[in-house]
């Protein structure tokens, strides 16, 4: 399944990975979402309340009716064996070789890779430096393709290379953020 919403990334993982802890109700985890990943994750509300509608749909969620005396029902979220199946390939997948990716994605696999496996977190940083260097590589070779008179084509490609070098150097940070 696509995490793509309108073209754009979609905080699902969050949302399961939060699950994955402890179930818990949408406005919680809207409010978690916002409180640890709203530098990373924008979303409305709404946007939240969609994607575990279609988190339920797809089955990688349950939801249980909680009355409450003089309060309105709470609807208590909780993940599914296919929701961790789910989650739990997601965390073990590195992240494309793009500044952006890493910047949402590997962050965010980052955070639940510490939380719950913390002794996967140095593996985990050197399989995503394997693949930025592999993406740097196909990114100079594209380089080499490019005619000189492409001068626009070449300062862009040069700067995509600049920046994924910059994430390297950000992942070897992060080795040593969390103990070599």
């Amino acid at each position: 399944m696509n995490q793509r919403i309108n073209n754009r990334l979609s905080p699902e993982y969050v949302l399961l990975g939060f699950l994955y802890e402890l179930p818990s109700h949408g406005y919680e985890l809207h409010r978690r979402l916002l409180d640890i990943f709203g530098n990373i994750w924008h979303a409305s509300q709404s946007q939240t309340y969609n994607i575990l509608k279609r988190l339920e749909a797809q089955g990688h969620i349950t939801s249980t009716i909680i009355e409450q005396e003089k309060l309105p029902h709470q609807q208590r979220l909780q993940i599914t064996e296919s929701g961790s199946e789910r989650f739990i390939t997601w965390l073990n997948k590195p992240t494309k070789s793009s500044v952006h990716a890493i910047r949402v994605e590997f962050v965010t696999r980052l955070y639940f890779m510490q939380q719950y496996y913390p002794e996967n977190t140095q593996e985990m940083i050197r399989v995503q430096v394997d693949v930025v260097k592999a993406g740097l590589i196909q990114l100079h070779k594209n380089l080499a393709m490019i005619p000189d008179s492409q001068t626009f084509d070449r300062l862009a490609l040069e700067l995509r290379i600049k920046l994924l070098k910059s994430v390297i150097s950000w992942l070897n940070g992060c080795r040593e953020a969390f103990g070599s």
